[in-house]
């Protein structure tokens, strides 16, 4: 197995867990009542949706992951 497969597929396993991840908190959110919870939640789910758009691109090759030095 070469290097780029295990990336790839460790990039698939964080795509997937993230997915998941993404899932719970809303579930948790539609959940929530309070609404400090509420707020905490709603930031950590777009930040993991953000994480998740980066990643998807960089697999589209949409964006560079390499420093532009």
């Amino acid at each position: 197995m070469t290097a780029g497969v295990v990336f790839h597929n460790v990039k698939e396993t964080t795509t997937m867990l993230l997915e998941q991840h993404i899932e719970e908190l809303r579930l948790e959110l539609r959940e929530a009542i309070d609404p400090v919870e509420r707020r905490e939640i709603e930031i950590e789910l777009e930040l993991a949706r953000a994480e998740l758009a980066v990643i998807t691109a960089e697999q589209e090759g949409a964006i560079d992951t390499e420093p532009p030095f």
